[in-house]
């Protein structure tokens, strides 16, 4: 439960004082007095992308279990990071992590401290190279996310879209920050969207901020911040091909780029497009007597949402198509099929739902 607000007279000392109280224990977070470790750190933010704490926790725990340093996940198959990474979502991540690691592991300083340099990393973007420089190495940095947007357009009642005044909210974050504890200021707006200044029911009662919010002091803390107006997203038919020999499976690797890049997956349809069911059979893996299953499975992509008949059939052929491989349908879990892959595979009963 969160405690009621501590009062100051200056929002960044309140917002501090706040997360000394309420910061949660997350696997990722140092103690108090513990210096950060950058490598837990970055792997922290790269798997927190797009993903909710709750389903990162423990995949994070499995993953610093098998691989505890840069250097050991480094050395790691990339086959082996994909799999572990599967059901996490977009895949290109999995890739990018990999590559940093190497990057990281063969430089000799390891992690760099400054947001320029963190940038020229693989799959850095401009707000995670701002959350490592911040919380690893305590520099001024300032990092936004989607809570901190929140926080901002409420406190500062900001009317437009916060992706459109990225600059004014990024400085109002910034006026908050704490000279002395940057990494801790960051980690606390951020906490603070998370845990009080919620989208649909902010706790003001127990905000930190809650004395200097113009959105509580108008009444419309539900205004804000304003919402883009949402296109539709196009929606796309496709098939999977689920064909088994014996106990056995057949896989496709897909190639290095594109959607589920590199990981194993059953043939299906290109998901790039939208595919007429009357030309589903061109892309079957082979001839072979195949039968839709009776509802689709449907799965939503960030700019897409897909529709996939699921075709299943059996076959006793002892060759393989080309780029496929036989798996035996014990190991699927072993696999890391992609999110999509997986529910088709327990629409066809071959794994648990």
């Amino acid at each position: 439960m969160i405690k009621a607000r501590v009062k100051s007279t200056k929002p960044g000392e309140a917002l501090l004082a706040w997360y000394d109280a309420e910061r949660r224990d997350l696997p990722w977070r140092a103690q108090r007095g513990e210096t950060p470790d950058p490598y837990r750190v970055w792997l922290s933010e790269i798997m927190l992308q797009q993903t909710t704490v709750a389903a990162v926790k423990e995949r994070y725990r499995a993953f610093l279990s098998r691989w505890p340093t840069v250097e050991a996940l480094a050395r790691a198959p990339l086959d082996d990071v994909l799999a572990q990474w599967a059901g996490l979502g977009y895949y290109a991540r999995a890739r990018n992590l990999h590559a940093c690691a190497r990057a990281v592991a063969d430089s000799p300083g390891g992690f760099p401290q400054d947001e320029a340099a963190l940038r020229r990393l693989p799959g850095v973007g401009p707000y995670t190279a701002a959350a490592v420089a911040a919380i690893a190495f305590d520099h001024p940095a300032v990092a936004v996310d989607g809570n901190v947007e929140r926080v901002m357009a409420r406190l500062h009642a900001i009317k437009e879209p916060p992706r459109r005044v990225a600059p004014l909210i990024r400085d109002a974050a910034a006026a908050l920050m704490s000279r002395a504890r940057p990494g801790d200021s960051v980690q606390a707006l951020m906490e603070l969207g998370a845990l009080v200044c919620a989208p649909r029911a902010p706790d003001c009662a127990a905000c930190p901020l809650s004395p200097f919010c113009a959105a509580r002091r108008l009444g419309a803390q539900q205004e804000y911040p304003a919402r883009e107006v949402k296109v539709p997203k196009p929606r796309r038919r496709g098939a999977i091909f689920i064909l088994r020999r014996g106990d056995e499976t057949l896989l496709r690797r897909l190639p290095p780029k594109g959607l589920f890049g590199g990981m194993n997956a059953f043939p299906a349809t290109p998901f790039t497009r939208d595919v007429a069911a009357a030309d589903f059979s061109q892309f079957a893996p082979c001839a072979a007597r195949w039968r839709a299953l009776d509802a689709p499975v449907t799965h939503v992509f960030t700019h897409f949402a897909l529709e996939a008949t699921v075709f299943t059939a059996h076959t006793r052929a002892t060759t393989t198509p080309s780029d496929c491989r036989w798996a035996a349908r014990a190991d699927l879990d072993k696999e890391g099929l992609p999110t999509l892959m997986r529910k088709a595979a327990a629409h066809a009963g071959l794994v648990e739902r």
